[in-house]
């Protein structure tokens, strides 16, 4: 298990899980998709258990065992295990912390409770006390998951800054979803916390978040194009815009096809349609509420992935 010391940067893989029709995680699926999504040189860490994984969806036993499976998977690599941490109550999220802890994540992604829509994120108070409970109860890094202002979920600059902080907490997954907030938070986060990395999780903004700043990528759809990912990661640390636009390109139909049309909670559902389409996993039903997408809209990804010549996975 790795330090506080820690430090995330680069392309960071979200993964999908895949179940079977009944419902059961499909764990032969899941280790091809590993296989896939985790073993490339340029993946510098995985993360299990957040919104990609129906993190939600699982009992305590399922998560645990998606940690230890991956663990397992990821042993002879340098590869951190993140975990995500989605809970109703401070003390649903200290147990499932002390849970991934225990079964061997190395950081944990802390998401924020839901009853913080109500106006709790733009206040510090509250924020603050669940991440510094958790943290205390817990002796790995913590990364603060930022979701979507729009949700009424996403913290306002000045509470990012105060979470950053905190001792534990060692990176934000920034996903505002606003590009002018996004990039408020960077400069006020590596100001006032330069060793926090900031990592760029919004799939509408990858060209503009790295363009702006960013230590890493950290998203779901590293679990379908870890490649092209890894391409513009590699383009961002050299600055060579060109090469930015031009993988950007490449991203942008796929993009499109995956988060574009509402929905956007079918979003990880069309990232596994495309995954069976591409052969990496066999079936790809969601757990509820989640449902499986449209026979149509099944048929336009694919109709994507054969457009920009991605039916193929060591095209992606």
């Amino acid at each position: 298990m790795m330090s506080l010391q820690l430090q995330l940067h680069g392309v960071i893989t979200a993964t999908v899980l895949p179940f079977k029709f009944d419902g059961s995680i499909d764990w032969d699926s899941y280790y091809k998709l590993l296989e896939y999504c985790a073993t490339p040189e340029g993946i510098s860490a995985i993360f299990v258990n957040g919104h990609a994984g129906e993190g939600a969806t699982l009992d305590a036993e399922e998560r645990e065992e998606v940690i230890t499976g991956t663990r397992k998977f990821l042993q002879g690599t340098e590869k951190p295990l993140l975990a995500g941490v989605i809970p109703y109550s401070t003390q649903s999220a200290i147990d499932q912390a002390r849970g991934a802890e225990s079964s061997g994540a190395d950081a944990l992604v802390l998401f924020p409770m839901p009853q913080f829509s109500a106006g709790g994120t733009m206040s510090r108070d509250a924020p603050l006390a669940y991440v510094r409970e958790v943290a205390s109860q817990t002796s790995i890094p913590i990364s603060i998951f930022q979701q979507s202002l729009k949700s009424g979920l996403g913290y306002s600059t000045e509470t990012l800054v105060a979470l950053a902080d905190i001792p534990q907490v060692i990176a934000i997954k920034e996903g505002s979803d606003d590009i002018i907030a996004y990039e408020e938070n960077w400069r006020k986060i590596k100001e006032a916390a330069p060793d926090v990395a900031v990592l760029c999780s919004n799939f509408d903004w990858f060209l503009a978040q790295c363009s702006i700043g960013t230590d890493g990528i950290l998203s779901g759809l590293a679990s379908l194009a870890p490649n092209i990912l890894i391409d513009l990661w590699r383009a961002t640390e050299q600055s060579d815009l060109d090469s930015m636009r031009s993988i950007s390109d490449r991203l942008y139909h796929l993009v499109r096809s995956i988060y574009g049309t509402p929905p956007r909670m079918d979003m990880h559902t069309r990232i596994k349609e495309a995954l069976v389409a591409i052969g990496v996993i066999d079936c790809a039903m969601p757990r509820p509420p989640l449902l499986s997408v449209s026979r149509e809209v099944a048929n336009d990804i694919q109709a994507v992935l054969a457009k920009v010549d991605f039916l193929h996975p060591e095209k992606a």
